[in-house]
């Protein structure tokens, strides 16, 4: 069954496959699902179809695609042994030959496709003369004589345009005829990445104009659609690629088609070579792992009307004009957002800095939005857009700096964008402190990872978890001056982000100091099951969805309420000139001290039904023992005795089941709470 085309009919998006790329073509076809997007363009290569496993992949690719979307393909590219220059760049020495090749893919595959694009244009420079250039005579051949058997067969014809658009180029084709034997003419352009930077792009509408001017004086009943379009996020600027997505989507042509599905892999070579223009490989709505960016994640997640709702937001800069705000990188996510309500609630202007990439955020900057609309200004960006980064730090009284990727098993899927987003944006974010006059203090958030698996310290189960059977530990926990041991990618760049910040402290007097947090839990926390572990708990328990335990659920964590952590950000700003240059482990301590096992039959008595539980092996990285020795925090810093996790934990379950109109059932021992369950 085909899906149904959700939002916006007219959309498609673009994606080509190599052979042998099975697994892909279903991941993309995942993709499309996820997206609402019943509409694909493929290319099918000539010159692929002529190698000795391509009739065969093809074979199998067209068909799976056209069952599952309407389907597009694109014919191009010239077998080098028919090429007259020896390269797929080159038209055949027999121009008709281009017409047999589509006779037998219509034949062979025409009961999955309507409609063919024909795009085999010869690569030459842009200043040719389009009158006398003898490879565009042939073009016009080739394509003419395909385009006309295509119709014959009853199918609908597109004619790929070259990019950039040239009516020069198009009056050509009308002059030679191709015009009266197509249906459609296929656009292209990519404003913002290649078209506008140089100078060359002068908008959707007068290019359509102009093209449908030129086009329509040899055929009046020619159809204009976008068959390739898109922006590319190489400069960590995914919130310009929504903007430029909603710009193609608000023009007048049949159809759109976005280019791309996913970003080319980093061995890829493109036309040029290997990385000769790093623009070409992040074109994708989803990296070249499948990961979806944030364009891809608010199309899933609500259509088009979701992406033009966060697009209301202003562009990557301040808002808070003539005023000096506080900073919060990552300010849309679950510490940050409590952090900025409670900034806002004291009176101060805060700036959100968030690239938006992890999902349910939106949620919380809207929230963020409605409670403070005077005090709250919005910058969608990336850490690692140093020009949008530059100006959200210009004037800001302080920064604390949560935007980070978060999940070990993500930094093991992909170490480089988790060194890029957690080391390279936190030396940017330094870097740009460091060029101000006077650097505004900086509140870093570390983890307890730094510190590794802490696999030497020798453990006894008792009573569902483990405890350290050296007195001294179990009675503080693990202290500031444990040696450090960076384990997973994700422990090496904020292990080594951790080392940076206070070195600049150091080096160049940035006044700075280091949080390392342990398990911090609370409302406005949409934990995965890759981190966020409490309200990922939670959240399977109120679905009733079975909940995955890597490991034995003895492993122990000091759970820290999101009120308390906030209390130890604002006191480290306070005390700045006290602490800078320090690092303080941040969590509940021995007093909040917990299995996960327990954790989740506290849950389950909230809840009051038992939860299904699947046991998994234990992860790379994972502690099984984890609690922070906080005497430090609490006197360096002032801080109260932290809110025990009993406690705490229906503040979460109580978030939750508001958001969501969960109505439960009343807990076990409910004379043991004072807790009112969301009804």
């Amino acid at each position: 069954m085909k899906p149904p085309l959700r939002k916006h009919p007219d959309l498609g998006v673009v994606e080509w496959f190599r052979p042998g790329e099975h697994d892909r073509v279903t991941r993309c076809l995942d993709h499309l699902s996820d997206l609402g997007v019943g509409r694909l363009r493929t290319h099918v290569s000539w010159a692929d179809y002529h190698t000795p496993e391509g009739r065969g992949w093809y074979d199998w690719l067209l068909p799976r695609l056209g069952e599952a979307v309407d389907l597009l393909p694109c014919l191009h590219y010239t077998p080098p042994s028919l090429s007259e220059t020896g390269r797929s760049s080159g038209p055949p020495r027999n121009l008709r030959d281009f017409a047999d090749f589509l006779d037998e893919v219509t034949d062979r595959y025409g009961e999955h496709f309507d409609t063919v694009e024909l795009w085999n244009e010869p690569n030459n420079l842009l200043d040719w003369d389009w009158r006398v250039d003898p490879d565009w005579l042939k073009f016009c051949e080739m394509i003419g004589a395909a385009a006309h058997w295509a119709q014959e067969k009853g199918f609908a014809v597109v004619l790929g345009g070259p990019c950039p658009n040239d009516t020069n180029w198009l009056n050509l084709m009308g002059e030679r005829g191709v015009l009266g034997v197509v249906d459609v003419l296929g656009v292209h352009g990519f404003p913002g990445t290649w078209d506008s930077e140089h100078a060359t792009w002068p908008g959707w509408s007068r290019t359509l104009q102009e093209l449908k001017q030129t086009a329509r004086a040899h055929n009046p009943g020619l159809d204009f659609w976008i068959t390739e379009s898109g922006y590319s996020t190489w400069r960590n600027d995914p919130f310009e690629q929504v903007g430029n997505f909603l710009d193609l989507l608000r023009t007048e042509v049949g159809r759109t088609y976005w280019y791309a599905l996913e970003d080319l892999p980093a061995d890829m070579a493109v036309q040029e070579g290997v990385h000769f223009d790093k623009r070409h490989y992040h074109f994708g709505l989803y990296t070249a792992t499948g990961q979806p960016k944030l364009l891809a994640r608010l199309l899933s997640e609500g259509g088009v009307e979701n992406v033009e709702k966060v697009a209301r937001h202003p562009v990557p800069k301040p808002a808070l004009v003539g005023r000096t705000p506080v900073l919060v990188t990552g300010g849309a996510g679950f510490i940050g957002a409590n952090l900025a309500d409670r900034l806002a609630r004291d009176g101060k202007d805060v700036l959100v800095y968030d690239s938006l990439a992890r999902p349910g955020v939106d949620a919380n900057l809207d929230w963020l939005k409605q409670r403070h609309p005077a005090k709250i200004s919005v910058a969608i960006a990336d850490i690692r857009d140093d020009g949008a980064l530059a100006d959200a730090a210009a004037d800001a009284e302080a920064v604390f700096h949560f935007a980070a990727q978060v999940a070990v098993t993500s930094s093991l899927l992909d170490p480089v964008e988790d060194f890029e987003v957690n080391l390279q944006g936190t030396l940017r974010l330094l870097e740009t402190l460091r060029r101000r006059g006077t650097p505004p203090p900086l509140v870093f958030a570390s983890t307890n990872k730094v510190y590794g698996d802490l696999g030497d310290i020798v453990l006894e189960e008792t009573g569902g978890a483990y405890r350290p059977a050296d007195p001294d530990l179990r009675a503080h926990g693990i202290g500031e001056n444990w040696p450090l041991d960076f384990h997973t990618p994700y422990g090496c760049s904020k292990g080594a982000a951790d080392q940076y910040v206070l070195d600049y402290v150091r080096s160049f007097g940035i006044p700075a100091a280091v949080l390392r947090m342990s398990c911090i839990y609370g409302p406005r926390q949409r934990g995965t099951e890759d981190q966020g572990w409490v309200a990922h708990f939670a959240r399977q328990a109120l679905t009733q969805s079975p909940i995955s335990i890597f490991g034995d659920g003895h492993q122990v964590r000091d759970v820290l309420h999101v009120d308390d952590a906030v209390a130890a950000y604002l006191a480290a700003w306070r005390r700045m000139s006290a602490i800078r240059g320090r690092a303080f482990n941040l969590g509940g301590g021995p007093d909040n001290a917990v299995s996960l096992l327990q954790i989740i039959g506290e849950i389950e008595r909230i809840c009051g039904y038992d939860l299904d539980l699947e046991f998994l092996p234990w992860r790379a990285g994972d502690q099984r023992y984890f609690v922070a020795d906080i005497r430090r925090a609490m006197g360096s810093l002032g801080l109260g005795r932290p809110k025990g996790w009993r406690e705490g934990l229906p503040d979460l379950i109580r978030w939750m089941s508001c958001e969501s109109a969960t109505v439960l059932p009343s807990p076990r021992n409910a004379a043991d709470t004072d807790m009112e369950i969301a009804r």
